[in-house]
């Protein structure tokens, strides 16, 4: 089963993540793919930089690039989180391996916010005004169509979780649906 996660920023991807990881599941990140490329290129990892970086590769390589750098490291038969889904094409790339859903993960401006401030992640905006943009940035606001489209993938999200709420309600959603994947899959085989 190949999980790929999408969302705005702190929504609580990365609680599901962990959540999935503790319950065996192998970890990849589109974000990742990013980071590394930055590294070799010498660009400083913030999230403006890698923002425009992501989407220099999809354009220059087609939107789905990070996803088929993703999907190289993927086997048969894994339990696999692909995370930082940005864009739809990437969604479409990992469809093609089979076994794919996606969760849409968000939650209130202000809770992502105050997550933002509490986490104090170098990358991440100080302020409300620079919150709002780079959160407009990533959702695909103004963005070409090979950018940032989180508001498009969330759309084609086969699930979706509000997680305004504690942590363990949000591994409960996550749960909820793990298990309703896992029974899909069950009676297909049948």
């Amino acid at each position: 089963m190949i999980t790929g996660l999408t969302g705005t920023i702190a929504s609580g991807k990365g609680e599901v993540a962990e959540y999935l990881k503790k319950k065996g599941f192998s970890y990849f990140s589109l974000s990742q793919e990013v980071r590394e490329e930055a590294t070799k290129r010498g660009i400083e990892h913030i999230r403006e930089n890698l923002q425009r970086l992501g989407n220099e590769l999809r354009m220059q390589q087609g939107s789905g690039i990070l996803a088929q750098m993703v999907s190289q490291k993927i086997f048969p038969g894994m339990n696999v989180i692909v995370d930082g889904i940005r864009n739809p094409e990437e969604v479409q790339e990992l469809k093609k391996i089979g076994h794919f859903y996606l969760i849409a993960i968000d939650a209130p401006k202000e809770d992502r916010f105050s997550r933002v401030i509490s986490r104090n992640r170098e990358s991440d905006p100080k302020t409300w005004p620079d919150f709002l943009k780079v959160d407009a940035i990533d959702q695909g606001f103004q963005q070409e169509t090979s950018g940032q489209q989180v508001l498009q993938c969330i759309k084609v999200a086969d699930y979706k979780i509000t997680n305004n709420a504690s942590l363990g309600s949000l591994q409960d959603k996550t749960q909820y649906i793990i298990n309703a994947v896992t029974n899909k899959e069950l009676c297909e085989l049948l």
